[in-house]
């Protein structure tokens, strides 16, 4: 791993606190307008597939190119609402995630509070399933069975996990609460009754806009939506520099700034994915709604000093961590276990 002072860090960040609290003000302003335009633009062009659907499937499919980084921004608003920052009324927050979560497919309560868990316990190695893209450790991995390795073979490479498995993890694991104790014990049944509210709600637009169009073109929506999310999932946890500790090891601070990364993308990308390219700020503190980040992040350089700054090409390299090494401190590939067991 990349080495950094940790007792520099957290002296350089100690005031972390007062640095980052004016912009956890929500601006309804700021707010409204994110609204305006996401929803706005979003349905204009939803509209539009439905109109070009009879001519042309093709014309679906590219709309949805565009659409499903929308339906992102969607689900940036329902994910600060999750953390209560979009807005200052609580109310209005759960209100606002609730109708986000209808245009998303994903269950408002119960993954806000998989979201929140996962904030408290970033990088720690124990629950790394939760939250997250699961990563094993190179111990963990070698006590699998050799059924076990395949699967988590499979479910690391990127030919399932930004195709088909951004959509089965929208349109299919969201559809049961696999956590049902502890925290997770008041919000398991949320999933039951968005789970019903979804189908009535698809029910009533398959019937008015007719169920073959309809499913089509939610379903093409949801799949790059799907694809798009999991990949933002993926790029703020894993890359090869990445803080992982045990959880009696573990500290706030490091695991916000040096587990999660700075995804250096152009402004229009920026946008479109409601700025959680700024996962270190976002992690540092959850209450700063997406539409401050970027300012917050301008202003305290020293946050960008100490995290994982990733280019938009550079990113991509990051398929290549699949392995926590915990002796060296940071992740490797496949090909880099199999050097080793076999020089072993």
């Amino acid at each position: 791993m990349k080495s950094f002072n940790k007792a520099e860090l957290l002296e350089e960040v100690k005031d972390w606190h007062q640095m980052l609290k004016k912009y956890q003000v929500p601006d309804t302003k700021k707010a409204v307008i994110q609204l305006i335009n996401s929803y706005g633009i979003f349905i204009a062009i939803w509209i539009l597939q439905f109109y070009l659907f009879e001519s042309s499937v093709l014309w679906v499919i590219g709309l949805a190119i565009f659409n499903g980084f929308l339906l992102g921004r969607i689900f940036i608003i329902q994910h600060d609402c999750g953390h209560k920052s979009f807005l200052h009324n609580r109310s209005a927050n759960d209100i606002i995630g609730i109708i986000s979560s209808f245009f998303t497919f994903i269950p408002y309560k119960y993954w806000a509070t998989n979201h929140n868990f996962h904030h408290s316990h970033n990088g720690q190695i124990e629950y790394s399933d939760i939250g997250d893209i699961e990563c094993l450790t190179v111990d963990q991995y070698a006590a699998l069975s050799t059924i076990g390795k395949i699967k988590y073979r499979i479910y690391r490479n990127p030919l399932y996990l930004f195709t088909i498995g951004g959509f089965i993890y929208v349109a299919i694991y969201n559809r049961f609460a696999f956590l049902k104790e502890g925290v997770f014990a008041k919000v398991k049944d949320t999933v039951k009754w968005a789970n019903v509210f979804y189908a009535l709600i698809y029910f009533t637009l398959g019937y008015l806009i007719g169920f073959k169009a309809f499913l089509i073109v939610q379903m093409i929506n949801l799949f790059f939506f799907g694809t798009y999310a999991l990949w933002f999932f993926y790029i703020q946890h894993q890359y090869e520099t990445v803080y992982k500790s045990t959880k009696d090891n573990w500290n706030y601070v490091v695991s916000a700034l040096k587990g999660s990364t700075y995804y250096d993308l152009p402004a229009v990308l920026h946008w479109l994915t409601g700025n959680i390219g700024y996962h270190h700020i976002h992690h540092l503190s959850p209450a700063i709604p997406n539409y401050n980040l970027k300012a917050c992040n301008e202003e305290f350089p020293v946050f960008e000093k100490y995290t994982n700054k990733v280019g938009l090409w550079e990113g991509f390299n990051s398929v290549f961590a699949n392995l926590y090494d915990e002796e060296e401190g940071k992740m490797i590939s496949f090909a880099e276990y199999r050097r080793r067991k076999k020089v072993a």
